[in-house]
């Protein structure tokens, strides 16, 4: 299968979820308080962190390391059943450090209640990476839509019941039990009671970096809400999460469609360093160009976009998120870099770039908690973080695994660079006033487009667009 059927593919049931995410997110926000949003934001940070525990970059691995036979596979996900089991044991257990440190009792049950979600994570990591092992592209999507409509819908009847915070707990709870139970069944691993040791050698080397960048990347990814909650409490928490939470869509759902797919197709040519650049120039030309209509869309009409998605009771989000916006097409290009590494065999790399940019967010991060002392200051530190991580990342791939110049790199992306930088300063400057919210919303998302338009005509890079949408091979060097 090429890269672009399995886009597409993916891109069926990536866009299919994201309406329903849209529409989930628009009731649940008018039911549930800034408050609910910042409890829940709170116990994630820690439940990310012990899914990052227990994947250990197994799923990854999987993918990569072709030599693997079935035993191997069963010998993996038997050691990741026995790893789940523990590690949700502790999880549940440290509800009571998460009730101290926060002086909340309230945390106690709620942690206790997403040890369960944390569970059925930890044991889909390998069958999940079976799927994509096998390029089963379809099975994900189908899976994906499923899944979520029916948490989606099962959370809103909670909400409206009244339960709070508990309806979102019961989504993430019920999306990690249908989501396992699902690609179990797809997959069917063996579990061994003993588990043989020699399989997790062989692919400890791969393995043990691709864990260490997630644990790392980790902090860098979760530092903020964790301050946050604890020195200015669940309510702005819950404000600075949305707006992040909302910042994220472009990166995710755009991005969404190529990058679970770039690792599994592009890990077949790891040893054609040539091919996997000029493939990297093509994902990345296309990232920057969505990124960057994205992002100035959600600059310049942020406020429209909090109020239409959320209600005005969201309405100090709106600074938080028009800062946060201004790394989207950074975060977008950069979201790719981690398959590229992995791609190239060099996670010792991707480690290497982690302990960078986590040490990069962490110091970013500290700044907007005890020197701005609110979450408009931490938005911007935020931001500045993110452009300093795709810095990091693309000068640490081109080149140290790719061996290229960045001259070279530079070169072959100084369209893009162009648009980004004509495109941003026209974003902040917003010299409309439009009483109707939908009105004012439509009139700048067809200010933008026209410029943008514009621009891809002067620098001729709707070629690129083109020429993609026309690519049918990944092995074309054209």
């Amino acid at each position: 299968m090429n890269l672009k059927k399995a886009a597409i593919i993916n891109a069926i049931g990536k866009y299919s979820v994201v309406i329903m995410q849209l529409v989930v997110t628009a009731i649940l926000s008018r039911i549930l308080s800034a408050e609910d949003y910042g409890v829940i934001a709170v116990v994630t940070v820690f439940s990310t962190f012990f899914s990052t525990l227990s994947n250990m970059g197994f799923g990854t691995a999987i993918i990569q390391k072709k030599e693997l036979n079935q035993t191997d596979i069963d010998n993996i996900y038997s050691f990741t059943v026995y790893l789940s089991i523990v590690l949700t044991f502790i999880f549940a257990m440290f509800s009571f450090v998460i009730a101290w440190f926060y002086k909340d009792g309230l945390y106690i049950p709620v942690t206790m209640l997403l040890s369960i979600s944390l569970f059925f994570n930890a044991m889909n990591m390998v069958p999940s990476g079976i799927l994509n092992r096998e390029k089963r592209f379809i099975v994900i999507a189908v899976r994906t839509i499923i899944v979520y409509f029916c948490a989606g819908i099962i959370a809103i009847i909670f909400a409206e019941l009244g339960f709070r915070y508990y309806a979102l707990i019961f989504q993430n709870i019920l999306s990690a039990f249908f989501g396992f139970i699902w690609n179990f069944i797809s997959t069917k691993p063996h579990f061994h009671i003993k588990v043989d040791m020699n399989s997790i050698k062989k692919v400890a080397n791969y393995s043990s970096y691709q864990f260490a960048f997630n644990f790392v990347n980790y902090f860098a990814g979760n530092l903020d809400n964790l301050l946050t909650g604890k020195f200015f409490g669940h309510t702005d928490l819950g404000y600075y999460n949305k707006a992040y939470t909302l910042s994220v869509y472009p990166v995710n759902n755009l991005t969404g469609v190529i990058n679970p797919v770039l690792h599994p197709i592009l890990s077949d040519y790891q040893s054609d360093k040539k091919l996997l650049y000029d493939k990297h120039i093509k994902v990345f030309k296309l990232l920057a160009l969505i990124g960057c209509y994205a992002e100035a869309v959600c600059i310049l009409a942020s406020k429209e976009i909090i109020d239409i998605m959320f209600g005005n009771q969201w309405e100090q989000s709106v600074y938080c998120f028009h800062m946060l916006c201004f790394c989207i097409v950074f975060r977008m290009v950069n979201s790719c870099s981690g398959a590229l590494f992995q791609s190239l065999g060099d996670t010792k790399r991707l480690f290497q770039n982690g302990m960078l940019n986590t040490g990069i967010s962490i110091i970013a991060i500290l700044i907007g908690i005890f020197v701005f002392r609110d979450i408009k200051g931490l938005s911007i530190c935020v931001t500045c973080a993110y452009v300093l991580h795709y810095c990091t990342a693309s000068y640490m791939l081109i080149t140290g695994s790719f061996s290229f110049s960045l001259l070279k790199y530079y070169k072959d992306i100084i369209y893009e660079v162009f648009i980004f930088v004509v495109m941003t300063p026209i974003s902040f400057i917003d010299f409309f006033s439009i009483q109707n919210i939908f009105l004012s919303l439509i009139i700048k998302i067809a200010y933008i487009t026209i410029i943008f338009i514009l621009l891809l005509v002067v620098t001729k890079e709707y070629k690129v667009l083109i020429s993609l949408i026309k690519k049918k091979n990944i092995n074309s060097h054209e």
